[in-house]
């Protein structure tokens, strides 16, 4: 590849590409459905964007449509798309750079988050046995509810099925029996599958640099490092403040029947799973406009920089943010908790959230010129594609192929955007030729 000429960010997006074939040609096996036959390539391929890319739109319904085979191969690209976010960018460097330089050493510590250049098996091996924990943790708390419900063998196989789409902020689920597409909507009287869902959600949101640091510094907040410090930060205020809105937004809409107790549990909820889990607890479509809304907000944002979710990231919101005081006070620098942020964090941020907004509005508009959808719904899909959330309004079984195409494409600009993004500041740079002169215009 380096003979070819290709850029670091194209072989990691070559790498995600190939993925996604593999679990195409998987998933069009007679093998893979319930039915025997061989499943349209366009459905194959959409699921196997969806899983790999750590998304959860889906076009069929996954219990009921995929066979076990199926849904295991669905599983296995989750479990890559997730946890090889983080990692399988370095083992890609470890086949392909025999005779690691400087800069290779630099784009794979960038990719899984560490400042190490040497030692690159202490943070992958953290990375897969925390992991491993914190998944079978969950898949051991999911099965005291789904194995009196379901059996012991099928039980289980739920409780580690649902524990890794959810650390991994997949969406993908197997409830959706009798009702299609019905994630846990069964489930949202339960606190202990709402809160084990929601954790496993909120773990895999924070990422990986954030779990090292909280164990080492013994979860002192004041010891952390500045990413660690406006993660957590920021991640609990939109939790709270998600939860507070949505509470009052729903309470005499969609929550008016419900209990106290379990307007404040889906309010909760709906405030964590946008932060790109794609578990709706609750029928999406119904929301009223001003959660859909706040929905699209909190799916923009997403989680965290080297976690398993996707969204602009809380850092990029939080920079800019920081930006904005810092011109409004009249001070010329950015700063957070007594460190100053450079302007190429803020550079970076700013990219990032421009491409991922223009992106998602230019596949809304799309759609809705193409298909007879409301707005709100149309930026559903569109901004749950690009943050790779999955949540659904009960748009993508119905759009047509073109409009698949748009959501496919999403999703696979925002997962492998993730990882370019992170490298693409070690890319080589060259400067202009030509120093142009300065001319003032005038903003705002």
């Amino acid at each position: 590849m380096k003979r070819r000429g290709l850029s670091h960010i194209q072989i990691i997006a070559l790498g995600y590409f190939c993925i996604v074939i593999l679990g195409t040609l998987l998933l069009t096996l007679p093998l893979a459905t319930r039915s025997g036959q061989a499943a349209p390539l366009s459905t194959a391929m959409f699921t196997s964007v969806s899983a790999s890319c750590v998304t959860g739109l889906i076009v069929e319904n996954t219990v009921t449509y995929w066979s076990l085979f199926g849904q295991i191969v669905i599983l296995i690209l989750i479990q890559i798309g997730g946890l090889g976010y983080m990692t399988i960018a370095t083992f890609f460097y470890r086949l392909i750079i025999r005779k690691r330089g400087l800069k290779e050493k630099i784009i794979m510590a960038e990719s899984i988050n560490t400042t190490r250049l040497n030692d690159f098996s202490a943070p992958i091996k953290k990375i897969f046995w925390g992991t491993v924990i914190i998944e079978v943790s969950g898949a051991a708390l999911l099965a005291i509810r789904f194995v009196p419900l379901f059996g012991v063998l099928k039980g289980i196989y739920y409780s580690v099925f649902h524990s890794i789409s959810a650390f991994c902020n997949a969406g993908f689920d197997l409830l959706g029996t009798p009702t299609p597409f019905n994630s846990l909507v069964s489930f949202n009287n339960d606190p202990l599958v709402i809160f084990v869902i929601s954790a496993l959600i909120i773990v895999g949101g924070l990422g990986f640099l954030v779990w090292d640091d909280l164990l080492i510094k013994h979860f002192r907040f004041k010891k952390l490092n500045l990413h660690s410090k406006i993660v957590i930060t920021l991640t609990t205020t939109l939790l709270l403040l998600g939860a507070f809105l949505f509470f009052i937004f729903e309470h005499n809409e969609l929550f008016s029947n419900m209990p106290i107790g379990t307007k404040l549990l889906n309010s909760f909820f709906s405030s964590v799973t946008p932060r790109t889990a794609g578990f709706n607890s609750v029928d999406i479509a119904s929301l009223s406009e001003s959660s859909k809304l706040l929905t699209v907000i909190l799916m923009f944002i997403g989680g965290s920089s080297g976690s398993t979710a996707g969204g602009i990231k809380t850092t990029s919101l939080f920079v800019m943010i920081a930006f904005t005081i810092s011109n409004i006070r009249g001070k010329d620098s950015i700063t957070a908790f007594n460190k100053k942020i450079t302007n190429e964090i803020l550079n970076k941020a700013l990219v990032i959230t421009l491409i991922n907004l223009c992106l998602a509005l230019t596949g809304a508009f799309i759609i809705c010129a193409t298909e007879p959808v409301s707005l709100s719904n149309s930026l559903i899909e569109t901004f749950s594609a690009i943050s790779t959330v999955g949540l659904s309004a009960g748009l993508t079984s119905g759009l047509g192929m073109f409009s698949r195409i748009i959501l496919m494409l999403l999703m696979f600009c925002g997962r492998v955007g993730s990882v370019s993004f992170a490298t693409a500041l070690f890319e080589k740079r060259t400067k202009a030729p030509v120093s142009y002169p300065t001319e003032a215009i005038t903003v705002g």
